[in-house]
């Protein structure tokens, strides 16, 4: 049951669009009364489905669902008046959307992506192009979408990769913490090479103790923002080089 002092934070559950997998699995199990079930009709894992669950009840602050003891069913699952209350959001917030959607008609995708309001500096439109299971992990392939020849490569879970349900050919949103990418001077063979790493030209440098903040343009006409060592020397239209670990890049589905 819901905690007398807990509040129902529906806006952060809802953050994400409500028409994603986790509020659908909040829906099956509204009518079926089963987690397991629930991951069957959504076509997911139990174990994303749990992922869910457990992501919504941080974003909303309030347990969602509950287990049911017993029974000639031997127990299983139930919405709580909170649950039940973000489902009704989400409903009147799908038929909002649609309405709003269908005016913007072409500047939908633009006005999706500035909706999404995030500290991560360095946000990328991107296309889906592959994916490759590795154990518990999914390596994704992405290019630039916007006519951007910038590639990517992120390592994330494959129960996320369920509950985003990605598949090539979908547009997502690629977002890296500018703390995230490391900028490095280009060595004398000017060559850069290799997956999440890019040759560019600096634009910007901000000079801070804790390391020097750098934005560059990359080779492919990209913006990016990352750090360097502190006194790294580096100068404004000196060429580098920029890293960044597949696991420090974070993916979006804008619904």
């Amino acid at each position: 049951m819901q905690h007398p002092s807990s509040s129902l934070s529906l806006a952060a559950a809802l953050d994400h669009g409500p028409a994603d997998r986790r509020i659908a699995i909040l829906r099956e199990i509204g009518a079926g009364g089963s987690i397991s079930e629930a991951a069957r009709s959504v076509g997911v894992s139990y174990k994303a489905a749990w992922q869910a669950l457990d992501t919504l009840t941080n974003l909303a602050g309030v347990p969602l669902v509950e287990r049911v003891v017993g029974g000639a069913g031997g127990g299983g699952a139930m919405l709580t008046p909170a649950g039940q209350s973000l489902l009704d959001a989400a409903a009147a917030m799908d038929a909002a959307r649609a309405e709003v959607l269908a005016r913007l008609s072409g500047q939908a995708p633009v006005a999706a992506r500035l909706a999404l309001r995030t500290s991560m500096r360095n946000q990328w439109p991107c296309v889906v192009e592959a994916l490759q299971g590795q154990g518990p992990l999914v390596r994704v392939q992405l290019r630039g979408a916007d006519a951007q020849a910038l590639q990517l490569v992120a390592r994330i879970t494959r129960e996320s990769a369920e509950l985003l349900a990605l598949a090539p050919g979908l547009p997502v949103l690629a977002l890296a913490k500018a703390t995230a990418v490391q900028v490095q001077r280009m060595d004398a063979s000017g060559q850069a090479g290799g997956e999440n790493r890019w040759p560019a030209r600096i634009t910007r440098v901000a000079r801070g103790e804790g390391g020097d903040e750098v934005a560059a343009q990359l080779d492919s006409g990209v913006h990016m923002v990352g750090f360097a060592a502190a006194s790294s020397g580096l100068r404004v239209r000196g060429r580098v080089v920029l890293t960044l670990a597949e696991s420090a890049l974070a993916l979006a589905v804008v619904s």
